[in-house]
């Protein structure tokens, strides 16, 4: 059977009906939507690689999902349901006085970055992974939570939108 390669060099191995991971991924632990979200990388539910670690900037976490192309993470609805989660992080981050653009990346490899003590890791990390799965709720709940606090996040066409890198 062959497997796919989405693009990068091989060689692949199948996981556990996921799409085709890299054989450097091969010992990543899954996270569990529900499971503890501690700094490390990981596989997702949705065949993606997770990464949690300290931002540039000390006050910062910054989380990765990269899918490698993988075309159902590439919809136009998921796309705008990541970069309003990367819009509500940096909501938080205009309240506290932090002067940063969103952390956002478009495509296979998304950027975010969330202020420590604003949003609680587990919950963004856990509306990252509904988006992925197709579950906008979550991710919906963080921007009201941070316009209730920090006024309207910028929408997508405002001059001032998300980095995209």
């Amino acid at each position: 059977m062959a497997i796919e390669h989405n693009g990068i060099a091989g060689p692949y191995f199948e996981y556990d009906g996921l799409p085709a991971k890299h054989v450097v991924d091969k010992d990543l632990p899954l996270i569990h939507p529900y499971g503890p979200v501690t700094p490390g990388r990981y596989l997702t539910p949705g065949g993606g690689r997770l990464t949690i670690r300290p931002a540039e900037m000390r006050a910062h976490i910054r989380i990765t999902l990269d899918h490698l192309g993988c075309p159902a993470q590439l919809t136009d609805e998921k796309n705008a349901a990541f970069k309003r989660l990367a819009l509500a992080a940096e909501g938080y981050c205009v309240q506290s006085g932090c002067r940063h653009r969103a952390a956002y990346a478009d495509g296979v490899f998304r950027i975010f970055e969330v202020r420590n003590g604003s949003i609680a890791l587990a919950a963004f990390v856990r509306a990252v992974l509904a988006v992925e799965l197709g579950d906008f709720a979550p991710a919906d709940r963080l921007v009201q939570e941070a316009e209730a606090l920090a006024g309207p996040v910028r929408r997508e066409g405002e001059d001032d939108q998300a980095s995209s890198g």
